[in-house]
């Protein structure tokens, strides 16, 4: 058995340099895993936040709010790279943000909670409930009701 590579975490990304060198290695994976964090209580369209990113290798939070930020090259890789497969969770909500700043909705991708209820798991089993379902981990979900709109972001 092959020893167990250790996944690395970015701090959180603010720059675009910074933003187009993570794009460049997530580009070359066969899969990314994309969730977004949004506000929508006061605004008619959703508030984008924060991004999160991941291949098996890496991950990352990208702020879409820090001043200057680029995320052409980031929205790019969702909607034009047909050659990385895109993974998301109960993916509706972002794919309507991604589709309001690109025009696009990402492509290819796959949704783990339509392919949970293929296999059974119900309608709208959510993300955490999925994991320890399948792997019997618990998730911490303590941010869950964050304001992500706040900076600095905790």
């Amino acid at each position: 058995m092959a020893p167990a590579r250790l996944m690395r975490i970015h701090p959180l990304i603010t720059k675009s340099e910074d933003l187009q060198a993570l794009v460049e290695r997530l580009s070359e994976q066969p899969f990314i895993a994309v969730d977004t964090e949004f506000m929508r209580e006061n605004t008619y369209w959703p508030d984008l936040c924060l991004i999160q990113v991941a291949s098996s290798e890496e991950a990352a939070a990208v702020d879409p709010k820090a001043e200057g930020i680029d995320l052409k090259p980031l929205l790019d890789l969702f909607v034009e790279n047909e050659d990385v497969l895109k993974v998301f969770h109960a993916g509706g909500q972002d794919l309507e943000i991604i589709h309001n700043l690109s025009g696009k909705v990402p492509h290819p991708l796959f949704d783990t909670q339509i392919a949970a209820m293929a296999l059974g798991h119900g309608e709208q089993i959510g993300y955490s409930n999925l994991v320890e379902s399948l792997l019997g981990h618990s998730l911490d979900k303590g941010a869950r009701f964050t304001d992500w709109s706040r900076r600095p972001l905790d």
